[in-house]
């Protein structure tokens, strides 16, 4: 691991955050927040592409900077590592508290790697996050785009799928008409720039559609 962290004492300084009058920029300094994402992106990339677990696990949807939902969530279905969880990915923009969102989930991730596991979504790429709120809020917060493009570096190295109990298959968007194969999962390098059109931004976009017909797909588990 190329550097390191006392990882527990910023989990509870993030976790303070949500205490009314406890800002982040006082609780948190940039250079953390820089070492936090080297941290991360080491520990996602020592596991593999496709996320494979067993259950019982909490599965998550978009979080979108929401953090006294996370916080409500974790205090309700329980905090990490007594429940084991899989979040689909969006855990930044449109929501005012995007850094706190994503710095607890790269906390928790490398403090319970097997037990707190992080898709990507499609608000985890730059193209999307730049416009749609999180390239502000890291500019406005910590005036530094130098934070924003080491969030990216970071979230290049998510995985895109995850598979539970050898059954359920799970990502942020949906199914691709390219997707015939679990090992196509397993086999993407990573870190990744989507390009388009491919699987993997499908895995991030395919959003079901009234108007699309029901196409018939059998993925071998």
């Amino acid at each position: 691991m190329p550097v390191r962290m006392d990882v527990d004492d910023m989990i509870i300084r993030l976790l303070n955050v949500g205490v009314p009058g406890c800002a982040l920029v006082n609780n948190v300094k940039e250079s953390e927040l820089l070492v936090l994402c080297q941290i991360a992106k080491h520990v996602l990339l020592s596991q593999a592409s496709l996320v494979e677990v067993q259950a019982p696990i909490k599965i998550c949807g978009d979080i979108h900077g929401q953090f006294a939902d996370v916080l409500r969530l974790f205090d309700r279905g329980g905090f990490p590592p007594m429940v084991n969880y899989l979040f689909l990915g969006d855990y930044v923009d449109r929501g005012h508290q995007s850094l706190e969102c994503i710095a607890l989930f790269f906390c928790y991730k490398i403090k319970y790697p097997d037990n707190f596991f992080i898709l990507r979504g499609n608000h985890e790429c730059a193209p999307i996050n730049r416009v749609y709120g999180f390239f502000e809020e890291c500019n406005r917060r910590y005036s530094s785009t130098r934070l924003w493009l080491s969030f990216q570096e970071t979230f290049a190295t998510m995985p895109l799928a995850g598979l539970v109990g050898g059954k359920i298959l799970c990502m942020h968007g949906g199914l691709s008409p390219k997707l015939k194969s679990l090992d196509q999962l397993r086999h993407i390098t990573r870190p990744i720039d989507p390009p388009n059109p491919s699987l993997h931004m499908d895995l991030l976009w395919s959003d079901p559609d009234q108007h699309v017909k029901v196409r018939s797909t059998i993925i071998p588990m």
